[in-house]
């Protein structure tokens, strides 16, 4: 696919993300119903409605690529994946349900295992993210498309992003490592916009959560100049076994 196909493809759908957004904010605003899923998450009306609206429109302008999204079962039992959309729905769903606004939409096209377009909205904080190539990932500010590549800001301090408020000994090792003089909890996808912008430096995870939840803000990162490796500097790859992540370090460019 080049860069032309990708950047028509991920225009064609900001839309669509921007009307399922405010269909996640009205149902929220009425009551959401919430269900527990067999793995012990929640799932309200909102994740189902808001994968029913995206998985239609990308079903329409990429009919012969596969869709997998946590909110189905179809196709996550396919073997040597290589080309295929990631859909999380809505994730940081238990902010969803209690009223924080950190949740997120997200969508992410899987090209050889690569992630090569990445779309994310934060409703409730009205922010709009997509990148579809290198030095093509860009901000939504009122109307105007503003290019992640350019944002730098002065390394006095390094701040991080954490999942948790209590950091973990290798975590703690790897903050270190890098001089972070802060960290916030942040628990949703929005952590790899902030800092793709550069609002924030770093993010450091062990093996944890799925593929749906990373590979859209993996590619805004990448494409917007940073950097993201396991614990071992390895690659990330897509279409993993269970979809399971491995461990992360997300780096933005001021840092690398």
């Amino acid at each position: 696919m080049n860069i032309e196909e990708a950047k028509k493809i991920t225009l064609s759908l900001i839309d669509t993300f921007n009307k399922a957004s405010q269909v996640a904010l009205d149902l929220r605003e009425a009551g959401l119903k919430k269900e527990i899923k067999p793995d012990n998450t929640p799932v309200t009306n909102g994740d189902i409605e808001v994968n029913e609206i995206l998985t239609k429109k990308i079903s329409e302008i990429t009919p012969n690529i596969i869709i997998i999204s946590e909110e189905n079962i179809l196709h996550k039992n396919d073997k040597n994946l290589e080309n295929f959309w990631l859909i999380d729905p809505i994730d940081g769903t238990r902010d969803y349900i209690s009223g924080r606004d950190e949740f997120t939409l997200n969508a992410a096209l899987i090209m050889n295992k690569k992630p090569v377009i990445g779309i994310i909205t934060a409703p409730a904080k009205k922010r709009v993210f997509y990148s579809y190539g290198l030095s093509n990932s860009y901000e939504l500010v009122n109307g105007k498309a503003i290019s992640l590549i350019d944002k730098k800001k002065d390394q006095v301090n390094i701040a991080a992003v954490s999942y948790s408020d209590e950091l973990k000994p290798k975590i703690l090792e790897i903050h270190k490592k890098y001089k972070v003089t802060s960290h916030q909890k942040m628990k949703s996808s929005l952590k790899f916009c902030v800092v793709a912008v550069g609002e924030f430096d770093l993010y450091v995870a062990e093996a944890r959560a799925c593929e749906w939840d990373i590979a859209a803000g993996h590619a805004i990162l990448e494409h917007a100049g940073g950097k993201i490796t396991d614990f071992n500097g390895d690659e990330i790859l897509y279409g993993k076994p269970e979809f399971k992540n491995p461990s992360l370090i997300i780096r933005n460019k001021n840092i690398l």
